[in-house]
């Protein structure tokens, strides 16, 4: 059997650039290329050219204002975790970054890929963002426009054609933000669940408002509103949210993998959102 022709690669170096060159070939968009250069064991075959976004300035940078922080969608799990630091609102987050995978593939892997394959149900900051309700910002031949991330979600495959995701955009609430993941092993691992939480509570520490979401579980990550509704006036107290949790499963359909089955992935859903919720006690 002949090998199969390697990819054209293209390297434009702006935005608008990268743009004409996906109308102009059917090339798809690429950034650490970790999901991409995988493509082969997963006997799936490459794409006729890629377009390469690691020389467009303005992906690769994390902008933080008084309001809100922008992440480029070219920006690294391991650069973002790094600009974090320092941010107690987003410990959540930060944590989904630096914790992600291993480290060679955190130096590689972008933020903007985390987001854009749908094929990868596993994605740490996935649910990480989606607590936070973010937002991205899309850009196609007729503009850009920013879109809730769960309807980006819901709508991907229909909505990358011919565009490029450029930004998530965070507001910035003072909110108390936690990431719970759990790995087969402790590190390498794709994780076979993971619970991301962000909250407000008062002065007596009882929750006054919470955004929960769900990832790896399911083909993709979605909130938790059963939970979420159910923990409004309770202790911040992760013992009582696993016990709440354990009577809110039956949404959840648990996907089948090589590394977890279904029941199981939904069965440690309770535990995990104890455990972040516990670590927001101390925040």
């Amino acid at each position: 059997m002949r090998p199969e022709t390697p990819p054209e690669i293209l390297l434009p170096a702006t935005l608008g650039e990268a743009l004409a060159s996906l109308g102009e070939r059917a090339a798809a968009p690429l950034a650490g290329g970790t999901w991409v250069m995988r493509a082969p064991l997963r006997r799936e075959p490459f794409a006729p050219a890629y377009v390469g976004l690691s020389r467009i300035p303005e992906l690769s940078l994390v902008e933080v204002t008084d309001d809100a922080i922008a992440i480029g969608a070219a920006v690294t799990h391991a650069d973002l975790a790094n600009a974090l630091a320092g941010f107690p609102e987003f410990a959540g987050l930060r944590l989904a970054a630096g914790s992600s995978a291993n480290p060679a593939v955190r130096s590689a892997a972008t933020v903007g890929g985390n987001l854009c394959t749908a094929d990868f149900a596993a994605a740490d900051l996935v649910p990480a963002l989606l607590c936070l309700d973010a937002t991205v910002e899309l850009a196609g031949p007729a503009g850009s426009r920013l879109i809730p991330l769960a309807d980006f979600l819901a709508q991907r495959t229909g909505l990358l054609p011919g565009h490029i995701l450029t930004k998530v955009v965070v507001a910035r609430t003072g909110q108390r933000t936690a990431h719970a993941r759990l790995p087969l092993r402790k590190a390498g691992d794709y994780p076979v669940a993971i619970v991301s939480v962000a909250m407000r509570v008062d002065a007596m520490e009882r929750i006054g408002a919470a955004r929960i979401a769900v990832g790896s579980v399911e083909a993709t990550a979605r909130r938790w509103t059963g939970l979420e509704d159910a923990l409004l006036g309770e202790p911040l107290d992760g013992a009582r949210t696993t016990g709440i949790a354990g009577s809110l499963l039956a949404s959840f359909n648990g996907r089948d993998g090589v590394e977890a089955p279904g029941w199981y992935r939904v069965r440690v859903l309770p535990a995990l959102a104890g455990r972040a919720v516990a670590s927001l006690v101390a925040a």
